[in-house]
């Protein structure tokens, strides 16, 4: 045998592909693997209305369960919940000049009250409104023209109302989940007798969405204010949760507003105080929207489709039944069934354990990759030698891992290995998060943190940079201009003052910059 160092060396075999269930993969075209894994997992999809969307019940049981989360925190918090008008009054808009401003391009608008027919035939709008009415985009004039009636004296606050509803924002460029022109929310609208009472309301609601948002999403996010120039129209302070996404984006998932006293004084919300003097009141507003099943699939979703954490999982387990004959069908799905009904008496995280029975007569590999794209966290497989042994087959969606369990031990530890499958996924995402964050200090690492090396390769580049900021809106004008990059958000917890990278003078702390949807 030849020890020349300089002796032809084989050709290395080439790698073997791997098959993936979503094309194309996230490393090759993000954007369009996000729109494989909403179409594979069934989902959304795009309606016969420009911009909207259909959610399908898959995707609309997983915003139930947002929603049932999300509402027991508010009402533990003393929240209850109204609804207010879908229409409001154009006049009621043009309250409050920067909210309008902000809006004006983004509100749908309906200037007539029915439809007739023309003298072709065709349908043609009559009954033209004394005042065109806004659909709603956001509700802070119309409730804060309702709460003025309601608010005569101190003794009437606070007032901690939510409502969940829809509304519209007439987009140009949309993307299911994350950019529609109309999609589901809850908007929170509180009213108080002082400055202080507010701004602990809104920092409060804050601490609610971080705390869903990695308890119960396992996505992990950092709270902040936001700058000036990315302020909520019309609001004195906005803070927002940030979280990281696959693609190394920020996504905002949610903001709670300070809004002092400027939509109280423009929607005339007045009260006695208790020495008898009339003030206006200090108000605030929170929301989410179904931006977080967006949110939720680019932090856990992977090249074979949708990761669902156990705590908003529409279902935990899926039983598989596997039979060759009526004789043996009857067989398993009998024990399915019993098997169902002992894991509907376990409980995680407040509810039942709900387990599905997919007994459609599909190929067990079309059944089984069905599951794995809609996300479910464990699947169970099931034919008559299961049965003989009492071992259940089962499979984690979050790591691949497959093994054969004993029947009375997997019921028996259920909860646990849900809990461990969450955790996991929290884990991991945080992970990825402080794996993707690099602390920045000067101009031209920065820049070079935001370039990609090769401009023509579609390669991801950036995450989170902690960079230190004099507070000049200029120079955050001229980042995103150069770079599409903004502050996401400046840090509640503060830091250690330092020097502006792009300017030389004093910082307060460093802020969080990041490219984002």
């Amino acid at each position: 045998m030849s020890t020349n160092a300089n002796a032809t060396k084989p050709a290395a075999a080439p790698a073997k592909a791997v098959k993936t269930a979503i094309t194309p993969t996230r490393a090759m075209d993000y954007p369009e693997w996000y729109q494989q894994v909403i179409k594979a997992a069934d989902l959304a999809e795009n309606s016969a209305v420009r911009g909207c969307m259909v959610i399908k019940p898959w995707g609309y049981s997983l915003w139930e369960n947002i929603q049932r989360g999300l509402d027991a925190l508010f009402k533990a918090t003393g929240h209850v919940n109204a609804y207010f008008p879908l229409f409001i009054p154009k006049s009621y808009i043009e309250k409050e000049a920067k909210h309008v401003e902000g809006f004006a391009k983004e509100c749908a608008v309906v200037t007539h009250s029915r439809l007739e027919a023309g003298p072709d035939g065709r349908l043609i709008p009559a009954g033209p409104l004394e005042e065109p009415l806004i659909v709603r985009p956001t509700s802070e004039t119309i409730i804060g023209a309702t709460y003025a009636r309601w608010v005569q004296s101190y003794r009437d606050l606070p007032i901690l109302v939510n409502q969940w509803a829809n509304v519209v924002r007439w987009e140009m460029r949309t993307r299911l989940f994350l950019r529609t022109a109309e999609f589901l929310w809850q908007e929170g609208h509180t009213v108080h007798a002082t400055a202080g009472e507010a701004l602990e309301e809104t920092l409060r609601m804050l601490d609610v969405y971080a705390d869903f948002a990695e308890n119960q999403m396992a996505m992990p996010v950092h709270k902040g204010r936001k700058t000036p120039a990315e302020r909520f129209p019309g609001a004195v302070d906005t803070f927002c949760i940030e979280a990281l996404m696959q693609d190394k984006k920020a996504l905002q998932a949610g903001t709670s507003h300070f809004l002092g006293q400027n939509f109280a004084k423009s929607c005339d919300i007045q009260f006695q105080d208790e020495a008898g003097q009339l003030q206006h009141a200090w108000t605030t507003s929170w929301g989410v929207s179904t931006r977080l099943i967006g949110g939720m699939i680019m932090t856990h979703a992977d090249d074979d489709g949708l990761v669902v954490p156990p705590r908003i999982a529409p279902r935990h387990v899926v039983l598989l039944p596997i039979y060759r004959d009526e004789t043996s069908r009857a067989q398993v799905l009998a024990y399915c069934e019993t098997l169902r009904k002992e894991i509907a008496a376990q409980t995680y995280f407040g509810r039942s354990i709900e387990a599905h029975i997919d007994d459609r007569d599909l190929r067990g590999g079309e059944k089984t990759w069905g599951w794995v794209k809609k996300g479910i966290p464990l699947r169970v497989e099931i034919g008559p030698r299961d049965i003989v042994a009492d071992t259940l087959s089962v499979a984690r969606r979050d790591t691949g891992e497959k093994r054969p369990i004993p029947r009375a031990e997997f019921v028996a530890t259920l909860p646990a290995l849900l809990q461990a499958i969450q955790d996991n996924l929290l884990s991991r995402s945080k992970k990825f998060r402080d794996d993707n964050t690099r602390i920045v200090d000067t101009k031209e690492d920065f820049y070079a943190y935001f370039t990609p090396a090769n401009r023509d390769k579609p390669e991801i580049h950036g995450g989170f940079a902690m960079a230190h900021w004099n507070g000049d809106a200029a120079v955050e004008e001229r980042i995103k201009k150069d770079l599409n990059v903004t502050i996401r958000c400046v840090p509640l917890e503060g830091g250690e003052p330092g020097v502006c990278p792009f300017t030389g003078q004093p910082s307060k702390q460093r802020v969080i910059f990041a490219k984002s949807y």
